[in-house]
């Protein structure tokens, strides 16, 4: 249930009345009535490159654009015991990717120890970094741990402003970011050659959808050098999406429907079939499954007849599942396209 929405007694006070408001009401056509009119429906999987594991709701911030409620006030921790279940489902694949989010994953007890053991199962781990957890003292040496390990940095920075950075994430965070990037970058992280990769994700600041990726990735790339000398390997452009905190953001300042309309009216057939939960299986904190971390938040499960929790992995059954889609999968599929891995149409 969004936290912050109850708390402020707005009236989207339950995951329930949210789901309402993302269902279809008839003010905008229902996901699977744009996929069937390009011959995409039903939406299916085509396999697992990723499998994505929330740590944890658990944050050192609490952003304003935040689709998984995450902050401080959070106790959902994924445990040591559904860690492993994760590790026997990799164990029984092939599956060359695992994606660690939260929340601040690293703030899980067991963080380390899962990136030690996905790695000595030969398999690549990512970080979803937000870079401040990285000036927390007792983390101080969490830097050269994540480079030992070859760990890929995806780090969020949504401007190379101090105040629009600022009025995202909280004050401070652009002066703590920069320092943390440039601990990365001290370790070879985003340098040429040197196999330690570092992204950035930028999340536009107001109701509107990113630029372009390589556009914006530019203008990152020769800001943050002429300014404060630092690199990176690439920019991903993430579509906020219509949920939890935004989505409050949105109904708050009257501007829903406009948002969804452009979401709506930009629909690209092509991002729709790109789309990251098509190879990509999502955890929760709990073990339960998803198709992406958006479903994961609003509670949508894996489809009837496969398996909605970790314990009961079956490859075969999950890598051709369909996809449970929602209003809020036209933020993934408007223009170029948005996902964890920035656009999806290149």
């Amino acid at each position: 249930m969004p936290r912050s929405l109850r708390a402020q007694g707005h009236p989207l006070a339950t995951l329930d009345q949210q789901l309402r408001v993302l269902l279809p009401s008839g003010r905008f056509p229902p996901f699977e009535q744009s996929l069937s009119s390009h011959g995409l429906s039903p939406l299916t999987a085509t396999g697992i490159d990723v499998l994505q594991l929330n740590l944890g709701k658990l944050c050192n911030q609490t952003c304003k654009h935040c689709h998984v409620d995450a902050g401080p006030d959070r106790t959902e921790v994924m445990t040591r015991e559904t860690m492993e279940q994760c590790l026997r489902a990799l164990e029984a694949t092939e599956i060359p990717r695992v994606d660690l989010t939260g929340g601040a994953p690293e703030l899980n007890p067991h963080f380390r120890w899962l990136v030690e053991r996905v790695r000595a199962l030969g398999r690549h781990v990512i970080d979803r970094c937000n870079l401040t957890i990285l000036r927390v003292p007792r983390f101080r040496d969490l830097p050269a741990f994540l480079a030992e390990h070859r760990v890929e940095v995806v780090a969020s920075l949504p401007s190379f402003l101090p105040r629009n950075t600022d009025a995202q994430r909280g004050d401070g965070v652009f002066d703590d970011s920069l320092a943390a990037l440039r601990l990365l970058n001290d370790l070879g992280y985003g340098k040429e050659g040197s196999g330690l990769e570092l992204h950035l994700v930028y999340n536009p600041v107001g109701a509107f959808p990113p630029p372009r990726q390589a556009s914006i990735e530019a203008d990152f790339r020769r800001e943050l050098k002429a300014r404060y000398d630092l690199v990176f390997n690439r920019l991903y452009v993430i579509t906020n999406m219509p949920i939890n905190r935004f989505l409050e953001f949105l109904l708050r300042s009257g501007q829903y429907e406009p948002y969804m309309n452009r979401l709506v009216s930009s629909f690209n057939p092509a991002a729709a079939e790109a789309v990251m939960c098509r190879t990509t299986l999502s955890v929760g904190w709990d073990g339960l499954l998803y198709d992406c971390d958006f479903n994961q938040q609003l509670e949508l499960p894996t489809a009837p007849g496969v398996p909605s929790h970790i314990a009961d992995f079956d490859p075969a059954s999950l890598s051709r599942r369909p996809i449970t889609t929602g209003l809020h999968c036209y933020g993934c599929t408007a223009g170029a396209g948005s996902g964890c891995g920035g656009q999806v149409v290149r």
